[in-house]
């Protein structure tokens, strides 16, 4: 009984030395080793390099293959506005509606500026008309006259020329509101895409340490110095690490269709540079800027400043109207019938009653100036919620992403000691295993606490005005 310890020591004074060059084979696949630790915490500048991930392309590389997959389009944060600017559906359509409103412009100003016009006809009759042996109307007869019109008093045509300037000005500041909501959406689809890359980056790389733990452990096996609860255990873990990788390169190439469609390209739009997104820290001048800057404020302002100007304006609906006429003829002569001559008329037009019409107008108008008012009120309202919630939300996202870098830090260098307990022989590997998903998952929390900051800081410059 005295000789069972001693054979045990010496069994694992045999396997110490063959730990050892086994650590110093595939000690280069550690976790320690594949798992750099993240940086400090503190507010981000930017996100991390794309380039650098490992699968991070939506052309995935498999191992000893080619790569395959989508053609991908990079582009920059500033290519993807501008991009999106000039060709997404809804800025074009949004930019056509001011050529639109100019046009209508134009229409509602030729209803006070003089017409001009001229016009004639040639008639054939079957016989000439005779009275007492005289003709009276020939059988062929022609007339050509010149006329010209000018609105002299002309409220109404003033009025709707008024107000088609007030629908441009609305529909410029509708433009830049739909610029606006575009670059919101291409943005947050851009930040996306730089988050799937990091987590394809954090799955890749706790893949590459699952591959080799499982080797180590598969060795230890095959020499008889492992179990196969070990080796089983380590086999799930990699299974699993590859499933997470493809599923996180499947959300990197819907990210990338995602940015597509918003910057209307035939391919896959990856991102090529990382974001430095600043905003104002400061709560007053945020909201200053917020209410001067902000085109959704603008555009409810014109639209109230038009129902206003509406309302205003009923009083041409009780004015009187002047139009004179001037018209100069040439046509054929007869008895009865001078060959040329010209004429002039004034006309005086005064509405007494029109059934009720203008007072409807009226009582329509005021309502929508209400109604207006009252969407500018609220927005005003809003833009103060919403810029005091972004000042916040971007303080505790910092100190988020403080805390999960803190927290990767630890988680890995909890795995890297676990790892060489276990290549030691002290422990198991389901320590290892146990270590690696704390540090893959701290990892991903990292990445999603870069996401969401670089997101507070686009809701705060969203909030101020400040972008695009």
């Amino acid at each position: 009984m005295r000789q069972r310890p001693r054979r045990r020591w010496s069994a694992r004074a045999r396997i110490v030395p063959f730990v050892s060059a086994l650590v110093s084979t595939l000690g280069a696949g550690t976790v320690g080793a594949a798992s750099p630790e993240p940086g400090g915490g503190g507010a981000p500048e930017g996100a991390r390099s794309t380039g650098a991930s490992t699968g991070g392309s939506a052309a995935a590389v498999p191992d000893g293959g080619e790569a395959v997959g989508p053609a991908v389009v990079r582009v920059s944060w500033q290519q993807a506005l501008d991009r999106a600017r000039s060709r997404n559906p809804s800025a074009v359509v949004a930019a056509l509606e001011i050529d639109r409103a100019d046009a209508l412009v134009r229409e509602a100003r030729a209803g006070w500026l003089p017409v001009f016009s001229g016009n004639g006809s040639y008639t054939r009759l079957d016989s000439a008309r005779t009275f007492g042996g005289m003709v009276t109307t020939p059988a062929d007869q022609w007339n050509g006259n010149l006329q010209l019109v000018v609105p002299i008093v002309a409220p109404t045509a003033w009025a709707n020329d008024w107000h088609a300037g007030d629908n441009q000005r609305i529909v410029s500041a509708t433009e830049a509101d739909v610029r606006r909501q575009l670059a919101s959406a291409v943005g947050r689809a851009y930040l996306t895409v730089l988050l799937q890359h990091r987590q394809v980056e954090v799955a890749a790389r706790a893949r590459d340490n699952a591959r080799a733990h499982y080797d180590y452990a598969h060795t230890r096996l095959g020499i008889g110095l492992g179990n196969g609860v070990d080796d089983a255990r380590a086999e799930q873990e990699l299974r699993t690490d590859e499933a997470q990788l493809k599923n996180a390169e499947t959300a990197l190439v819907r990210a990338q269709s995602a940015l597509a469609i918003l910057l209307s390209e035939e391919s896959l739009v990856d991102a090529s540079d990382d974001v430095n997104l600043t905003a104002p820290l400061a709560e007053s001048p945020g909201l200053e800027e917020a209410r001067a800057r902000r085109t959704d404020v603008r555009a409810l302002e014109a639209r109230r400043a038009a129902t206003q100007n509406l309302l205003h304006d009923d009083w041409v609906y009780y004015a009187p109207t002047l139009l004179a006429q001037a018209q100069a003829f040439r046509q054929t002569q007869t008895p009865l019938a001078p060959g040329k001559g010209w004429q002039a008329t004034v006309v005086l037009s005064i509405p007494f009653y029109d059934g009720g019409l203008r007072y409807g107008i009226r009582k329509e108008r005021q309502a929508s100036e209400a109604e207006a008012r009252t969407q500018l009120e609220a927005a005003l309202r809003q833009v103060s919620v919403e810029v005091r919630t972004a000042l916040r939300v971007v303080a505790n996202s910092d100190e988020s992403l403080g805390s999960a870098r803190a927290a990767a830090v630890a988680a890995t260098t909890a795995a890297r000691l676990a790892d060489r307990a276990y290549r030691a022989g002290a422990t198991t590997n389901l320590e290892v295993v146990d270590a690696e998903r704390r540090a893959r998952d701290a990892e991903s929390q990292v990445a999603f606490a870069e996401d969401a900051a670089r997101q507070a800081r686009l809701d705060l410059l969203l909030a101020t005005g400040a972008f695009p």
